[in-house]
This record gives structure tokens, C-alpha cells and sequence, in this order.
């Protein structure tokens, strides 16, 4: 497993993003990327029902458990790694979650403009 350098948006080091549920690409708790990550779980967001319908309307039901993956299903929230595609998608719908900047890899900033995830701070003073 090589994971690229763990910082966050800030380029400092990258915060837990949830241990419960245990998210993250390699299932460690942050949202750690590599090569291997196609999807780029980069972003740690809490997700809303909101945002949890809208998902499962896009065809990414993020409710329903499912074990052979290790996934429990998401609640309303919960604190999750999610794609940055994804969540940029959300975003251009009017449906994006709140983003933990702390915790969320600096690698999102490739497809999030910086400006837009920190519109969308949960975590900024």
C-alpha cells in the first residue's frame, strides 16, 4: 500500500475523518488516497438525508448496508470519505454536504476548487 503523503487542505497532517462508522478508502479512518483509490475518497464529509436520497437517486446507495465490503450503511450524520467527483456532482445538484477541512485530503483540491470547499466548511472558524 502506497499512500500518497497524508495532509490535508491546509498541508498539514491529515485528521481522522470516522472510526464509527470506519471510513476511509483502506478502511483506517481518514481519507487517505493512492494511486490504487480510482474513485479519490479525498473528502470526509457528515453526510444529511438529504444529500443520503440524492445519492441513492444518482445509483449510490449510501444507506443500505453491505457487509462482504465492510460497509455498514450511512446515516444521517455520519461522517464519511467520500469521492471527490461525487461530492463536486452533489455540489453542481445543491445537494452537497458539509466538509470536515481538517480531514479532508489535500488531493481534493484537484477537483474541488479550494474557494467552494471551504463555502462548504464544517470545521472552519
Amino acid at each position: 500500500m502506497d499512500i500518497d503523503e497524508s495532509l490535508n487542505v491546509f498541508g498539514e497532517k491529515l485528521e481522522s475523518c470516522s472510526e464509527d462508522p470506519l471510513t476511509g478508502f483502506y478502511r483506517d479512518g481518514c481519507c487517505n488516497t493512492s494511486d490504487a483509490d480510482y474513485g479519490q475518497h479525498t473528502v470526509c464529509v457528515q453526510v444529511s438525508q438529504a444529500f443520503l436520497e440524492y445519492s441513492r437517486f444518482r445509483g449510490n446507495d449510501l444507506t443500505t448496508p453491505m457487509k462482504e465490503f465492510g460497509f455498514p450503511g450511512l446515516k444521517p450524520g455520519d461522517r464519511w470519505c467520500l469521492c471527490a467527483q461525487r461530492w463536486l456532482e452533489a455540489y453542481e445538484h445543491d445537494m452537497a454536504p458539509k466538509i470536515y477541512l481538517a480531514a479532508t485530503h489535500q488531493r481534493a483540491t484537484e477537483v474541488i476548487p479550494m474557494e467552494v470547499i471551504k463555502e462548504y466548511a464544517a470545521d472552519l472558524n
